[in-house]
């Protein structure tokens, strides 16, 4: 849909002259909501103890009208602060259900209470009449200071002023970003927004590439929505967006896929973001729970590496390699489900990637092609080589999954007497036949002294419904290995504890395969002091702020 002709520069009686502003403005922006005004203030004054640039939706109030008086004071009290006003219509998404008309007043009281930026979505720019946008404009041009003689017919000012937003949102998909910022643009907004919703992430990149192609020539905010799009939120600004948006605080999101002001500078380093930061990060389905970047974060920090480690949310083998080419990404992890599907994807995998059928690390080549490595058979060797003599060790493999088959090849090539037990013994045969490992029927397993049972399945983990791999008679091994870390003190290690056995968290597998990554990566030692530290603050602190 086309703006109406009479809004544009040539419209019929429009005399305001256009004079666009290009604001300073910190790169991030902290949302704020509230059920009616004194919680509106409220909440903001808690977001300006940690953010001097805010975005008060006027629309999350009962009656925005009564959050124009106190956010006069708010400001008035708070003089370095920049503020965006927001009233998007319910049919516009947002929540504020008056009409039209009542819309345009609420954004001219912003702006006449002390908002920088007021935000009016497309949709009403162009079901309003000529006149209703033109004094909207006026407000806010009124309460710009006088245009410097270079600033009069278009010419772009720098400073810190009052602007029109026009932005555009789309709950369902990513699809003609360009169309939409050129609808936008008809109206000649001193800023422009596009938000979109991914549903790849692929549509990531269509976001950068909006960013990167009209940043010159215009300020513009692009961001994807949903958990898919955290790509476009943190590395925006990078490719030229004006600002980016964050939640104030944790379950406060004005947006899917929001993430808080404090983890987008705390984990994701994006004050410190720029060209020259290469990126990394974890691809899964689901991926939301991975503690890799907050590791992986931690080791950059520790070794002064200009880095970003995100979580990707991916949906085919194809996007998660289509990601890492056109970002482009210097290395990433990968987890269920595409550690095989990914393998065709690539140049050459290491041997232990080839053993197992399953790569968990990719690594962009100087020769443009990406390579794969499997460091889970790492995470789980280096730990139990540090107590034990492997070769003639008799193991204990629970389970028949990727996990399973990391620690079976691992063991058979340093020299163990290998057990596979799966409660599907078709499943056991196959792997112990591939791998030269013997299998064993759970039943017999009490009977079976081991040096070391390991289990590798999900039996435990948080969420999980069945505790434990095994009975409780059947634990007869010296040393307890569990794979799982997620909680740290799973039930397996809590028996093991019981009976007095020797214990292995699986953190330590976790870190173990996190340091050799890092490793290949940077070719440096890894930092397994400080990335320990990181998951255990993270797993006992609930991973609550991610």
């Amino acid at each position: 849909m086309k703006a109406k002709k009479q809004t544009g520069t040539k419209a019929a009686g429009v005399k305001t002259p256009r004079v666009k502003v290009r604001l300073r403005l910190e790169k991030l922006c902290t949302a704020v909501e509230g059920k009616n005004a004194a919680e509106l203030i409220q909440n903001a004054h808690a977001a300006l103890k940690e953010s001097r640039f805010i975005e008060l939706r006027l629309d999350s109030v009962s009656k925005p009208a009564e959050a124009l008086a106190p956010l006069r004071k708010l400001l008035h009290a708070n003089p370095g602060v920049v503020v965006i006003g927001t009233c998007r219509r319910k049919a516009n998404g947002g929540g504020f259900g008056g009409s039209l008309a009542s819309e345009f007043e609420i954004l001219k009281g912003a702006a006449e209470a002390g908002c920088h930026i007021v935000d009016l979505e497309i949709e009403s720019a162009e079901a309003a009449k000529a006149a209703q946008i033109e004094e909207l404009r006026r407000t806010v041009v009124g309460g710009r200071k006088s245009p410097k003689a270079s600033g009069v017919n278009g010419v772009v000012e720098e400073r810190t002023s009052l602007a029109l937003m026009i932005s555009y949102h789309d709950f369902q998909r990513t699809k003609h970003l360009e169309k939409v910022a050129e609808r936008i643009e008809a109206f000649e907004p001193d800023l422009v927004k596009v938000v979109s919703t991914a549903k790849s992430l692929s549509d990531n990149l269509e976001i950068l590439d909006l960013l990167s192609f009209r940043s010159a020539e215009s300020q513009i905010v692009a961001i994807a929505m949903g958990e898919e799009g955290l790509i476009s939120r943190i590395l925006g600004p990078r490719e030229g967006g004006a600002f980016t948006f964050a939640a104030a605080s944790t379950g406060k999101g004005t947006a899917p896929g929001q993430i808080t002001a404090r983890v987008m500078r705390d984990l994701y380093r994006f004050d410190q973001l720029d060209a020259a930061t290469k990126v990394y990060g974890v691809f899964g389905n689901p991926v939301s729970h991975s503690l890799s970047p907050v590791m992986q974060s931690m080791a950059f920090r520790k070794e002064g590496i200009n880095a970003v480690f995100l979580p990707m949310k991916a949906h085919s083998a194809e996007d998660l390699i289509a990601c890492f080419r056109k970002l482009p990404m210097a290395g990433a992890a990968v987890t269920m489900p595409f550690k095989c599907d990914v393998i065709p994807h690539l140049a050459n995998c290491d041997a232990y990637a080839q053993k197992t059928g399953a790569v968990n690390t990719l690594r962009m080549g100087a020769d443009g092609n990406i390579y794969g490595f499997n460091t889970d058979v790492a995470g789980i060797l280096r730990p139990l080589e540090r107590r034990l003599r492997l070769a003639g060790a008799k193991v204990a493999v629970l389970g028949a999954g990727g996990a399973a088959r990391a620690a079976v090849f691992g063991l058979v090539a340093s020299g163990a007497e290998v057990f596979v037990v799966n409660r599907t013994h078709e499943k056991a045969a196959a792997l112990a036949r591939k791998a030269k490992a013997h299998t064993l029927k759970q039943e017999k397993l009490s009977k079976e002294p081991m040096d070391v049972l390991i289990n590798a399945t999900p039996c435990g983990m948080a969420g999980s419904r069945v505790s434990l791999p095994i009975a409780k008679n059947e634990l007869n091994a010296k040393l307890v290995f569990d794979l799982v870390y997620n909680p740290l003190d799973t039930p397996l290690l809590q028996l093991a504890k019981s009976r007095g056995l020797a214990v292995i968290s699986g953190v330590e597998m976790f870190v173990q395969q996190g340091a050799q990554q890092f490793e290949i990566w940077t070719a440096r030692p890894a930092p397994e002091a400080e990335m320990l530290r990181s998951v255990l603050h993270a797993l006992e602190e609930g991973n609550e702020e991610r």
